[in-house]
Formats: C-alpha cells, sequence, structure tokens
C-alpha cells in the first residue's frame, strides 16, 4: 500500500471525524510503514465543521466579537484559507449556547451574519455556510440584517426580524447586502431537504426541540410562510418548496433569497474544498464510514458521497461503519467495496459507545491483516 486516504464521517456520540482519521493512520503504519497516509476530517456543517476544515486543509482560524443568539457579546471564529471563508452557524447562533434558555421565537442569527460580513470586508471571495445544530427559527433574517438586508414593517421602520416577529415583515431590500456580496460566491453546507413551512418545515420538524410547543409552532409556521410569500413579491424567488429551505430554523431558505446561496450536500462541499478528486490519484484504498449505515446513507451521506467520486477514479473504498442497517445493499453500486462494522457483539449502544476507539482499532487491525495477507498471497 502506498497511499490511503481516510475520510470517515463522525461516530455520533462516540468518535470524532478527527479521532478516527488519527487512529487509522496509527493502525495502517503497523502493517504499512512507508504507507502515506492522509486523514481527512469531515464535518455536516454543525458545530465543529470550521476545526476540521483547519486541520484537513490548513487555513487560519479568525475570530471576531459578534451577537449571540440572544444578543449577548461572544467571541466566534470562522476559518480562512486563501479567498475562502468557512463559517458555520453553530458558532453564533448555536442550540447549545443558548443552554436552558430555549425560545425559538426570539433567537436570532444575527451574529452568523457578522461574522460573514467580516469575512467579506477582510476579502474573502467564497463563502462556505455551515448549517447545523441551530437555536433559532427567524428564516435567517438576523443574518441578512448583519450583511445590509432591510426589513421594513407596516410603518415603513426598519427592524431586524425574529420567529415571532417575522409576520411583521412588510418589505425587504436587499441593495446594500448585493453590493457587499458583489463578486462574492456564497455556499450552504444543508444535509436536510426540508422545505420551508408547511407540515415538514422548519417550525413543524425542528421547532420542538428548540423550545417551542404546539402554539409556538404554528406561529412560527406562520411567519416563515409569510417571509415566503414578501420574499416573492420583492426578490422575485421562490423559497418555499426549495429542498433544504427548513434547515436551521429557515436559515436555507434566507440564505438562498438574500445571498444568492447554493445549497449543496455537506459533503459536496467538503469534497471540493480538499481537492478529493486530486487526492485520489496514486491512492490505494480509501477507508470511509459513519456510525450507522442502512437505506438512508443513499441519500448523500458522507461515505456515498465519497466512494461516488472515488469510483470515478476506480479506487476501492471500504467502509468501516458501528452498525448497520436495513437497505443497505444499493451502497455497493454506488463504489463501496466492502462494509465492516465495529459492533461485532451486537450490544446496544449505550453499552459500547465509551469503547468506540478500541473497536474500531480491532476492525481496522483485521482488516489491514487481511489486505496483508491478500497482497502476499498474490505475490
Amino acid at each position: 500500500m502506498r497511499k490511503i486516504i481516510v475520510i470517515s464521517d463522525s461516530f455520533k456520540g462516540s468518535l470524532s471525524s478527527s479521532a478516527i482519521a488519527q487512529m487509522a493512520e496509527d493502525v495502517i503504519r503497523q502493517f504499512y510503514p512507508r504507507c502515506r497516509v492522509i486523514g481527512l476530517p469531515v464535518a455536516d456543517g454543525g458545530e465543529g465543521t470550521v476545526e476540521c476544515f483547519l486541520e484537513a486543509v490548513g487555513g487560519q482560524r479568525v475570530t471576531a466579537p459578534v451577537t449571540g443568539p440572544w444578543g449577548e457579546p461572544v467571541e466566534a471564529a470562522y476559518a480562512r484559507m486563501g479567498d475562502t471563508a468557512v463559517v458555520e452557524m453553530a458558532a453564533a447562533a448555536g442550540l447549545p449556547m443558548v443552554g436552558q434558555r430555549l425560545d425559538p421565537s426570539q433567537t436570532t442569527t444575527y451574529g452568523v451574519g457578522q461574522l460573514l460580513r467580516h469575512a467579506v470586508e477582510q476579502g474573502a471571495k467564497h463563502l462556505v455556510l455551515g448549517l447545523g445544530g441551530s437555536a433559532t427559527n427567524d428564516g435567517g433574517c438576523g443574518a441578512a440584517a448583519a450583511m445590509g438586508v432591510m426589513f421594513r414593517n407596516t410603518a415603513g421602520k426598519v427592524f431586524t426580524p425574529v420567529g415571532a416577529t417575522l409576520g411583521d415583515i412588510a418589505s425587504i431590500d436587499c441593495t446594500e447586502a448585493k453590493a457587499l456580496l458583489d463578486g462574492v460566491t456564497v455556499e450552504v453546507m444543508c444535509d436536510i431537504d426540508n422545505p420551508l413551512c408547511g407540515e415538514r418545515g422548519a417550525a413543524a420538524v425542528f421547532g420542538p426541540q428548540k423550545g417551542a410547543d404546539a402554539a409556538m409552532v404554528r406561529q412560527l409556521d406562520d411567519g416563515l410562510a409569510h417571509l415566503a410569500r414578501v420574499i416573492q413579491r420583492d426578490l422575485h424567488g421562490s423559497v418555499a418548496d426549495l429542498p433544504g429551505a427548513g434547515a436551521a430554523g429557515g436559515f436555507g431558505g434566507g440564505a438562498a433569497a438574500f445571498f444568492g446561496a447554493a445549497l449543496r450536500p455537506g459533503i459536496e462541499v467538503v469534497l471540493d474544498l480538499v481537492r478529493f478528486d486530486k487526492q485520489l490519484e496514486g491512492c490505494d484504498l480509501v477507508l470511509t464510514g459513519e456510525g450507522r449505515m442502512d437505506g438512508q446513507s443513499l441519500g448523500g451521506k458522507v461515505p456515498i458521497g465519497v466512494s461516488r467520486r472515488a469510483k470515478r477514479k476506480n479506487v476501492p473504498v471500504v467502509a468501516i461503519v458501528g452498525v448497520t442497517g436495513s437497505g443497505i445493499e444499493p451502497v455497493y453500486d454506488e463504489g463501496i467495496t466492502a462494509v465492516f462494522t465495529t459492533n461485532r457483539e451486537a450490544l446496544p449502544f449505550e453499552a459500547i459507545r465509551h469503547r468506540g476507539e478500541a473497536d474500531y482499532r480491532r476492525t481496522l487491525t483485521d482488516l489491514m491483516r487481511y489486505t496483508k495477507a491478500v497482497r502476499a498471497f498474490s505475490d
């Protein structure tokens, strides 16, 4: 083995993507000391996205004082690599930041917009925005206001909408934001396809986990529906049924409407930024994985995004996963050569979560033993 790429999703609650990359390199080198092992940690756009990109491709960690989800001053960071800036909304509007003070009708994404604006004013020409783990339901209006979008109520007064006041928006003016973003492209890491509002919308599906009761869910959903109508009238764009518009409290739809952002599966954005196609040159094996592989993995999860690209280069892909569920058979058609599970005893998650590292090492060690035997036999 001359070159192996390790690019695995985290095993939620057990192993981080970075830890997997480090462990894999250690195990591989025991069997192939001269092998070039490239570890590429990945994240889905939520908390930890910035650190994963910095570890995978290097760059600069930039900090800035911004507004937190309740309007409090916080220090947040984003990653800068050349003219690209990676911002995770969780850094300024994440659910862990509110503690027990859960109320998506009042929290704001304003600080996320401040981070984006800081990056642009510092010369960034390509913004990557990770949506995940939000405490908000303002349709991204807070972030848009920080970027210069003006929202007016029926009295003509400019204000910054939150979830509870989306219905007060009478007009939207993006003139200043468009000028700020002139020559700047915006990509959004978005791994869900929920629409902005309705039964599968931001409020109905994700509002309760942010603290919304049934009455608040209805209020938030009505507000997002109203926002979509004003966007269609003033900005001439339809976001209500846009797949992914419901991500992060409607921020997906807001980013598309206010910033002209493209919503893409997170793994596709990651693979482009780490130049994965180039990394595949001369590669003998790709190791990928996730905590659970089942039929839903085909919807754009890390292993499938990785295997589809590796397949084009005829590079074999092995997935090491925590457990497997039903419906994984089609993954082999997507370029995955084999799937191995670390949970060999079929124990419940709570019983094995704290031994994830040992189980992963054991599984990868056996895989490396097998490759050595096969190569020896072939010789």
